[in-house]
């Protein structure tokens, strides 16, 4: 209770303490002082060091240097340098300004390190079977913690602490740059480097020595004037080893202090080398994860991917990997960077040629085993490099270029449906439009291909191509047939209606501009539009036909007027062909006669007390349309509207709300100077209670 109280005090003194909490640890620590073990007796001192306060402001400046004596006593080098890495910490926790036990711990272990290779250890490893390569690795962690205490918050190395480093094993000089800032490192690479000449490299080798100032490098950079002198000096080393795994290990590292600082002629000098040490034997299987690194590092620092596909060793790096799937994972690498990076459309032919044969790798990685995601992961990858890929005015060879990709993309529909896309959008061609009308069938997703012929025929008629829009909408209506009644989205079954409603209201709007063959009657694709949703099997309890049907009337009322309500440039829509002409407007009539009949006999259908609230909302559905879109002055219809209105509140199920409202509107429109003729319907139209 009272180390967890006076914590909580900046300034916390002796004074502050009561006599039995004095008494209390001084007793602690002459029970500590009569443990007979020298190691048992030091670590339980030094975990409760910050005790001291109790009893002086000056206890813990004089224990921390006699502890550091104390560890003097333990014979076993390894013992020896965890109870100084434990020391350090424990004073960096509760008096770090004072360097200078962290410092006399570091030059004692200097001494005692020596014992490493002294007969007594050496034959103590001879006993326990341990070899010194394996023994060695086991006091990194602990020189790495009093190196990184020694220089926390140390601007410099002191000149002693440097010397010793010359003199030391390549075990310590790789501590020492595991622990030191990096850029107090790099400032200081060229000496770094002649203490690793210099060095004794006694069970750890130097090759480990460069690898720890290569991870250094490539956090801080060294003086410009050193950089490729101590690129020659590494490289000489790191060439003439023999173990692919060592070799790889160090390489990996400096591969990115090479593309960090050198061009292109560099890297590809060192790819190469790397290629040589790898090929042999077939080393690079055992390597996947490093190389992976080098391809990383390499596409982070040359975003200019005619640049990198330059490289002469680029591509024949990328051969090594030869187990598919992490030859996958690298070209979504490149790819990921090529999106990200590329801001230009790009007809390079190099870097055309390198991404489509990247893209086709991850491509034929495809099959049925494959799950959705990763398609779509795919598909998202390969279309980002088909969208950046432009020849401007050379509409041929961007024909070309959509042709050779729906060959080699076929497998991942996603591609084929944007290839349609760009394809459609770039130029509208006979060559542009035929490419379209092969490709589109290939898809599986029906809707897919639904909307592609809509679009397809919307971007012919756009660039007055009207027989191939013709053909475009003819095959859209004999597909609809086609259409199931259940779709799989997003891996659940779900009716089809709706999206098939969706898409009809869409071709509607189309179809209102699309003009009339000379050769085909009067507003043909309308009526076998209306010929395939009347023998289209529609579920029993579905509205969804009468929805349509009520569209049609909404289409149907817009031919009829005299000028259309949006046009395309450079087309004549049925307005200006017909003219208002009284046997277009007579043929129009009869199909509204005949689709309106349609509407009636399905409400007709709904006078069962399960459908009638169906039955209403459909009749009111039905009022709104003819009084959005019919001519009102029209005895029949006037009368068609009434009756509707008294359908709709037939048996109690209308909104009260709704209707008084749509009676409320109907109020307003009769006051404008033409539509007087609502005024008399208004007084038609009475409002009934449920009651």
């Amino acid at each position: 209770e009272c180390i967890s109280s006076t914590s909580k005090h900046d300034h916390f003194s002796p004074e502050n303490a009561n006599d039995t909490a004095k008494e209390t640890c001084l007793n602690w620590f002459f029970k500590i002082a009569s443990i007979r073990e020298l190691i048992p007796r030091f670590y339980v001192e030094a975990s409760i060091l910050k005790c001291n306060k109790f009893l002086s402001k000056t206890g813990i400046s004089e224990c921390l240097p006699r502890l550091t004596c104390m560890i003097r006593g333990i014979g076993d080098p390894l013992v020896s340098v965890y109870a100084r890495a434990y020391l350090c910490r424990v004073g960096m926790e509760v008096a770090p300004h004072l360097k200078e036990t962290l410092n006399k711990n570091f030059f004692d272990f200097l001494l005692t390190f020596k014992q490493i290779h002294g007969d007594t250890v050496q034959n103590q490893l001879v006993v326990q079977g341990v070899e010194l390569p394996s023994y060695l690795p086991l006091y990194p962690p602990a020189m790495d913690w009093i190196f990184q205490c020694i220089s926390y918050h140390a601007p410099e190395v002191t000149a002693g602490l440097t010397r010793g480093f010359v003199s030391c094993s390549a075990l310590l000089l790789n501590s020492v740059m595991s622990a030191f800032r990096a850029e107090f490192i790099a400032t200081r690479s060229m000496d770094f480097i002649g203490m690793i000449k210099e060095c004794d490299e006694s069970g750890f080798p130097k090759h480990l020595l460069f690898r720890s100032l290569g991870l250094n490098l490539a956090l801080a950079d060294p003086p410009e004037s050193d950089r490729l002198q101590i690129l020659n000096e590494a490289w000489k080393v790191i060439t003439k080893l023999k173990n692919p795994q060592d070799y790889i290990n160090c390489a990996e590292v400096w591969v990115e202090y090479t593309c960090k600082h050198f061009t292109k002629r560099e890297v590809n000098t060192v790819l190469a080398d790397v290629i040589k040490h790898m090929t042999p034997d077939r080393a690079f299987e055992d390597s996947y994860p490093q190389l992976q690194l080098i391809i990383k590092k390499v596409i982070a620092h040359f975003h200019d991917f005619s640049v990198l596909f330059s490289v002469e060793k680029f591509l024949p790096f990328l051969d090594m990997f030869q187990k598919e799937s992490v030859r996958v994972e690298v070209c979504k690498c490149i790819m990921d960077a090529f999106i990200k990076h590329q801001q230009e459309p790009t007809k390079d032919p190099v870097i055309l040629n390198a991404l489509l044969h990247v893209c086709k790798t991850m491509h034929d990685s495809v099959n049925a085993l494959t799950l959705e995601d990763e398609k779509r992961m795919l598909s998202h990858l390969i279309n980002g490099f088909i969208k950046m890929v432009s020849f401007g005015r050379d509409f041929e060879q961007q024909l070309s270029f959509y042709v050779e990709s729906r060959s080699m993309f076929c497998n991942l529909e996603p591609v084929l449906v944007q290839l349609i896309h760009y394809d459609s959008a770039t130029v509208a061609l006979p060559a542009c439009v035929a490419y379209c009308f092969i490709t589109i069938p290939s898809l599986a997703g029906i809707f897919t291909r639904l909307n592609l012929y809509l679009h397809s025929g919307q971007v012919a008629l756009a660039n007055q191509c009207l027989s191939q829009a013709d053909a475009f909408f003819k095959a859209a209506i004999s597909l609809i047939p086609e259409v199931p009644k259940m779709i799989n989205i997003d891996g659940k079954m779900r009716p089809s209606e709706s999206f098939l409603l969706e898409f009809l209201c869409n071709f509607f709007s189309t179809l209102l501009i699309v003009p009339d063959h000379p050769e085909h009657g009067v507003l043909f694709l309308v009526r076998e539009l209306l010929n395939v949703i009347q023998d289209y099997t529609w579920e029993d309890n579905s509205d969804e036909k009468i929805r349509i049907y009520t569209c049609v009337l909404h289409l149907l009322s817009a031919m009829s007027q005299e000028t259309y309500l949006y046009h395309i440039d450079k087309v004549d829509s049925n307005d200006s062909l017909y003219g208002g002409d009284s046997k277009f407007l007579a043929e129009n009539n009869k199909l509204c006669e005949t689709v309106m009949a349609q509407i009636l006999e399905h409400l007709k259908t709904l006078a069962k007390d399960e459908a009638l609230k169906r039955q209403s909302s459909l009749g009111l559905s039905f009022f709104n349309s003819i009084l959005a879109h019919g001519d009102l002055r029209n005895n029949k219809l006037n009368q068609l509207s009434v009756n509707l209105w008294h359908l709709a509140q037939r048996h109690g199920c209308a909104d009260t709300r709704t209707m008084v409202k749509t009676l409320e509107y109907i109020k307003k429109q009769s006051k404008q100077p033409d539509m007087t003729h609502l005024t008399e319907l208004a007084l038609r139209l009475p409002l009934q209670t449920r009651t």
